[in-house]
């Protein structure tokens, strides 16, 4: 029978140590391994179930912010309520992609007595206002019934009576302004000043006129009158609104249609407005229904945001720049 040496004994048993002592670290290191995948699987799945939590919640916030309430959906006698706040603009609560469908809600209601259009406006774009004043001038055909009663804020000036012109009525309070009824188109010039600093500038058009209003080119006297010819055509457009809506209570005088503005008691000296009133008390004691329902929609989250930074001042900058000037109704 064989017997093994001490040397090899001892090389035996040193493996064996070795091997032993390898396969605890294999299974240490495998459990440790295992242990950070599943901390990574983990974290992972958190981040997701954070990442759907915060979209869950910005949605919900977002609904919240557009929810225009469901006061349209009452039930009974009542009337309603259209309000136009700030510039008449292609964009915004003034605008009429928002005013016009209020306004059709507010008539096609079956249980609305009639409309108040709440106006507190400095003016804006002519076309705007002018698309809102012939929406009003069709829905008072199409509803005879219904009338529609404008009540001032404190402001009610040009491009916003521009569209009050169109009611059966319009109420003031004694200090509110109205009135500036004219056209204006205004911008820069900054010819002077290049010249002095040694500012060339290089303009290519063609067409002699499509250069016409650039802030940085000369204005020629063909060019003004051009501009004062399409600013009087508008401004006549104006009159006639004005003149049709009012009809015999307007007690024109030279400055009537010069662009002045006047408080709300002397609005009604001149025929420009028919009494005092708020909207309660129209409400109460004219259409002789006091219980009133909102129609007016309001303006989108991603609009207040953008404004909320500036971004709609500076995209008024950009298109000062870009030459985008145009008649204001204010």
């Amino acid at each position: 029978m064989s017997t093994m040496s001490n040397n090899e004994f001892d090389s035996v048993g040193s493996a064996g140590l070795e091997k032993k002592a390898g396969w605890e670290r294999e299974l240490l290191e495998k459990l440790a391994f295992a242990s950070l995948r599943e901390q990574r699987a983990r974290r992972r799945w958190g981040i997701f179930f954070k990442l759907a939590l915060l979209a869950v919640v910005c949605f919900a916030f977002w609904l919240g912010m557009n929810y225009e309430g469901s006061d349209t959906q009452t039930v009974g006698a009542h009337t309603a309520l259209v309000k136009i706040n700030g510039a008449i603009e292609s964009e915004g609560n003034g605008s009429a992609s928002v005013v016009v469908p209020a306004l059709d809600n507010a008539f096609a209601a079956d249980d609305s007595v009639g409309v108040i259009l709440r106006i507190n406006s400095p003016g804006g774009s002519p076309v705007q206002a002018g698309i809102i004043n012939d929406e009003i001038t069709r829905l008072r055909k199409e509803y005879p019934n219904k009338p529609l009663y404008v009540v001032v804020d404190e402001m009610c000036a040009s491009g916003g009576y521009y569209i009050a012109a169109a009611a059966d009525k319009i109420y003031v309070n004694k200090a509110s302004i109205v009135g500036s009824i004219g056209v204006l188109m205004d911008g820069f010039g900054f010819t002077g000043l290049m010249d002095k600093v040694g500012v060339e500038r290089r303009l290519l058009t063609a067409g002699e006129n499509k250069g016409f209003l650039d802030p940085f080119s000369p204005m020629s006297a063909t060019q003004k009158g051009y501009a004062q010819t399409m600013l009087a055509e508008i401004h006549q457009q104006f009159i006639d609104v004005v003149r049709k809506g009012r009809g015999a209570r307007l007690k024109e005088t030279p400055e009537t249609f010069s662009g002045l503005f006047w408080s709300g008691s002397k609005a009604i000296d001149m025929g420009l407005a028919d009494g005092y009133g708020t909207v309660d008390s129209v409400a109460r004691d004219v259409l002789k229904q006091e219980d009133i329902v909102d129609y007016t929609k309001s303006e989108g989250l991603p609009e207040r945001v953008l404004k909320k930074f500036g971004v709609a001042m500076g995209a008024g900058v950009v298109q000062s720049l870009a030459n985008e000037v145009r008649p204001s109704l204010r």
